[in-house]
C-alpha cells in the first residue's frame, strides 16, 4: 500500500498552510534546552487562590462535572457569570440563554469566527494580534485585514489610529475582532476610542467579537469599559473573558462567552463540534472564583503593578526602550537602542547570551517589518525570578 507521503498533493490544506509550530513552543522548548527564564509564553509560575484549588478538588470528590457537563456550562457558573458581569458593568445576562461556557477563551474565538463568518468576508483586527487570531479567520474562511496600533516613543505606548480603522471598512466587512486590555502591547482602549469603534460598527451594521480575557489586569488610570456597554452594541457583540489570567489557574481553560440569545446560539453551534464540553470540575471551581472579594481581585492587580515596574525598570536599565503597559502582564520593548533591528534574531540568541527568553512580536504582525523591532517580555512570575532575569539582562547587555 502507497503511504500518504508519496503523494505531490500538500497533506494540510491551504487555509492553515502558513501556519506552523507556534512561536511559543519554539521559545519554550529553547528555554528547557538552556535552562534560560522564560519570560516568554504568559503563564504565571504560581498557582491562583488555595481556596479555589480546594473547591475543584471537592468538585472532583463530590462527583461533580466527572461526567459530561452541560453543553452550556454549569449553571452555577453560567449564574456566576452573569452575577460578574451585573456587578462590574451593569450589564444583565440571561444564564440561559446569553452565556456560554467554553474551553478558554481560545475555543470561544474559534467558535465566534467559525459560526458568524462565511468564506470571503473580512475581518479587522488590531495588528500586533494574539496568534490564535489569524489561525481561527483562516479556517473560517474569512480574510483578515489588519489595523495596526502604532508606537508612539514619546508617549511610552501603543495608540489606535481611529481614521485608519474606519478606512479599512469595506462592503466585505462582516466584523470587527477588538481586544482590549491588548496583548501584547499592553494598550487600554479609551471610552473615547470604545465609542468611536461602537458608532463603526453601528454605522456599517458590522458585528464585533471582544477579546477581554485581562479585563481585570489594567494599572494606573487605565479603566476597562466593556464594548457591550455602549449604545447599540449589546445586539451586535459576543463578549469573551476567562478564568485564566484573572486566577492563575491557566491549565484548566475555562472561558465563556456573553452576548445576545441569537449570538451566543450561534457561537455554541460551532463550539459542540469542537470540544462538546470540558473542565466539568473546574467549571464549579470557577464559579467560586468570580465570587471573590473584591479584596482578590484588588490584591491580584497590586502583585502584578510591583511586578511590571520591577520588570520595566530593569529592562530599562538594561538598554531597552520600554512600552509600560497599562494593562495585561506584558511588556513590549523596542530593541533598537541596543543596536538590534531584528526580533527574531534576538530572541533566538537571547537564552545563550543571556539566560531569558522572550518573544519577537513580529509573529504578532502581519506587516513583519512594522513589528520587527520589537519584543515581549511576561512578568506574571515570582519577584524572585523576574529579578534574577533582570540581572542576567543587564549583564548581558554591559557586555557588549
Amino acid at each position: 500500500m502507497t503511504g500518504m507521503t508519496s503523494s505531490a498533493r500538500p497533506l494540510l490544506n491551504r487555509r492553515l498552510a502558513e501556519f506552523g509550530t507556534t512561536i511559543f513552543a519554539e521559545m519554550s522548548a529553547l528555554a528547557l534546552s538552556t535552562g534560560a527564564i522564560n519570560l516568554g509564553q504568559g503563564f504565571p509560575d504560581t498557582d491562583g487562590p488555595e481556596e479555589i484549588r480546594e473547591a475543584a478538588v471537592r468538585a472532583l470528590r463530590d462527583g461533580r462535572g466527572n461526567q459530561y457537563p452541560p453543553g452550556p456550562g454549569v449553571p452555577e457558573l453560567r449564574t456566576a457569570i452573569t452575577a460578574h458581569q451585573q456587578r462590574r458593568y451593569g450589564l444583565g445576562y440571561d444564564p440561559d440563554t446569553e452565556v456560554l461556557v467554553t474551553a478558554g477563551a481560545t475555543e470561544a474565538i474559534a467558535a465566534a469566527l467559525l459560526a458568524l463568518v462565511e468564506p470571503g468576508d473580512e475581518v479587522i483586527a488590531l495588528e500586533p494580534y494574539y496568534d490564535s487570531y489569524a489561525a481561527c479567520i483562516a479556517m473560517a474562511g474569512g480574510r483578515r485585514v489588519p489595523v495596526t496600533l502604532r508606537a508612539h516613543v514619546d508617549e511610552g505606548r501603543f495608540r489606535l489610529d481611529l481614521d485608519e480603522l474606519r478606512d479599512a471598512v469595506t462592503d466585505r466587512t462582516r466584523l470587527l475582532l477588538i481586544n482590549t486590555p491588548h496583548n501584547p502591547t499592553g494598550t487600554v482602549l479609551t471610552r473615547e476610542e470604545l465609542a468611536a469603534i461602537a458608532e463603526l460598527a453601528v454605522e456599517r451594521d458590522l458585528l464585533v467579537v471582544t477579546d477581554e480575557v485581562y479585563e481585570h489586569l489594567v494599572f494606573d488610570d487605565a479603566e476597562h469599559v466593556p464594548l457591550a456597554t455602549f449604545p447599540g452594541m449589546r445586539e451586535r457583540t459576543v463578549s469573551i473573558s476567562s478564568s485564566g489570567k484573572t486566577f492563575s489557574f491557566t491549565g484548566w481553560k475555562v472561558g465563556w462567552v456573553t452576548g445576545a440569545p441569537e449570538l451566543v446560539t450561534a457561537v455554541r453551534s460551532a463550539k459542540q463540534y469542537l470540544t462538546y464540553v470540558s473542565a466539568g470540575p473546574f467549571q464549579y471551581a470557577v464559579a467560586e472564583a468570580l465570587s471573590l472579594p473584591e479584596s482578590y481581585f484588588t490584591d491580584f492587580r497590586a502583585d502584578m503593578l510591583a511586578k511590571r515596574d520591577l520588570l520595566a525598570a530593569g529592562l530599562a536599565e538594561a538598554g531597552f526602550r520600554v512600552f509600560r503597559p497599562s494593562g495585561t502582564y506584558f511588556i513590549t520593548t523596542d530593541i533598537r537602542p541596543l543596536g538590534e533591528t531584528d526580533g527574531f534574531a534576538f530572541c533566538r540568541n537571547l537564552p545563550e547570551r543571556a539566560g531569558v527568553v522572550a518573544i519577537p512580536n513580529a509573529v504578532f504582525y502581519d506587516h513583519r517589518e512594522e513589528g520587527a523591532p520589537f519584543v515581549r517580555f511576561a512578568f506574571c512570575k515570582r519577584t524572585g525570578v523576574l529579578a534574577e532575569a533582570v540581572k542576567r539582562l543587564g549583564a548581558a547587555t554591559q557586555a557588549q
